[in-house]
């Protein structure tokens, strides 16, 4: 192992988990990077092992074989509960320059998701990233183009267009799309989010203003934490569980929670392929480092269809889709009779791959990949450089640019610290 990476408790360890990695053929025999025969076992690491991290050591399809965190503490407790052929590494890099590894899971802040997927995809890795997807709009694009440059997948973390309750609801989204697919409301649609439709925004999740400097803990590498991210004085709120209230690490409750709710809307109201024409936002004004709050965003498609995203919960009587022909209200109550037999009645959507490792193994397109992934994730963009700027956007969904308006364009592509790059 190189210095950047530790050992486990005794050299004995290290040496059986160093072993225990010729016992996989290796890929370049079995016809090159990121190539896995049907019988062979894919095999994963994980990048960023704080709270989230943790949380996806151990999940059925891989085997995990490394873990890498710039926390030394956060890294030592996920190395504690693995097994003994599990290495630890303070730099990523090393983890994408092992031949032997299929997945790498990103579980970083997401300043760092648009850099580490990029480089994994061009390192021959399959990706599985946690949401949101990048911290910018241009981010985006270059994820997108390096995964199809190299033929990797892609996997976003956020589920809830395929599988569980969404949220208030209280139903999956299959039947909500099968509506809306069979044009049961009309068109167009206008989609509510807030407290009153079962989505908390929290707001909670706010940056503080004037941190005065602090002491680095020893244990962290923030040098390497920031990375990308413009160098700012070390102050705990930055880091770890509360690094969503800054700007430069990701967006507040809209960047926490915006994918988990906005991807389905998209999904269900198929925009996969495309984005709203315009954005605007009711907001104070915000602090340049630290997320604020905001009260309204409204965003509206090319063929009317709205997505009102009502942060203080004014519109309590809304539904979550109305349309001109009834409306779906949280619950899955509505104005139109019996619609859950209604909706058990009508045709499914079109099949998605909703397994990842079946993905992986078969080259097959997962159910939320790097195209629609980042489509869902300018929605949160979008929304984030209209509550910075306070006003209305005009944006063109093909080329990704806002029109006439170079404030906000500086905004999609947002310069990083040397030498990071995308």
């Amino acid at each position: 192992m190189s210095k950047n990476s530790i050992d486990r408790k005794s050299f004995i360890k290290s040496a059986l988990g160093t072993i225990g990695l010729f016992s996989i053929v290796p890929r370049s025999v079995l016809g090159g990077t990121g190539y896995t025969a049907p019988s062979d076992e894919l095999t994963k690491a994980v990048i960023g092992v704080g709270m989230m991290g943790k949380g996806h050591l151990r999940y059925p399809g891989a085997r995990l074989l490394a873990v890498c965190d710039v926390d030394q503490q956060h890294l030592q407790q996920a190395l504690d509960i693995t097994g003994p052929e599990v290495n630890g590494y303070t730099d990523y890099r090393e983890v994408l320059a092992r031949d032997d590894i299929d997945i790498i899971h990103i579980a970083t802040p997401p300043h760092w998701h648009g850099v580490m997927a990029k480089e994994a995809a061009e390192a021959g890795k399959d990706i599985w990233c946690e949401k949101p997807m990048t911290r910018t709009i241009g981010e985006g694009r270059k994820v997108v183009e390096a995964v199809r440059e190299n033929g990797r997948i892609f996997r976003l973390n956020t589920w809830f267009r395929f599988r569980d309750i969404f949220y208030g609801m209280g139903t999956p989204v299959k039947p909500i799309k099968k509506l809306v697919e069979n044009d049961v409301f009309g068109w167009p649609l206008k989609v509510t989010i807030n407290e009153s439709t079962g989505f908390n925004w929290k707001f909670n999740w706010s940056g503080l203003t004037n941190l005065p400097p602090q002491w680095t803990p020893e244990t962290l590498d923030y040098e390497q934490w920031l990375g990308p991210a413009p160098y700012k004085p070390y102050h705990q709120h930055r880091t770890h569980v509360t690094f969503r209230g800054y700007w430069d690490y990701d967006g507040g409750g809209l960047g926490d929670m915006g994918q988990h709710y906005l991807d389905p809307v998209q999904y269900i109201l198929d925009k996969d392929h495309t984005s709203p024409i315009r954005v605007v936002a009711d907001a104070e004004q915000q602090h340049p480092d630290a997320v604020g709050t905001w009260k309204r965003i409204e965003m509206e498609y090319e063929d009317g269809c709205k997505i009102i995203l009502d942060g203080e919960n004014k519109d309590t009587d809304a539904a979550f889709i109305e349309g001109p022909n009834g409306k779906l209200n949280r619950g899955f109550e509505s104005d139109i009779p019996d619609i859950r037999r209604l909706a058990a009645s009508l045709p499914d959507p079109e099949p998605q791959i909703t397994d990842f490792s079946q993905a992986v193994r078969n080259r097959q397109t997962f159910a939320l990949n790097e195209a629609n992934g980042h489509r869902s994730c300018t929605l949160v963009n979008l929304g984030k450089i209209a509550i910075r700027l306070g006003r209305e956007l005009k944006f063109d969904p093909e080329n990704e640019q806002f029109i006439d308006d170079e404030a906000a364009n500086r905004l999609i592509n947002q310069p990083m610290r040397a030498p990071w790059k995308i």
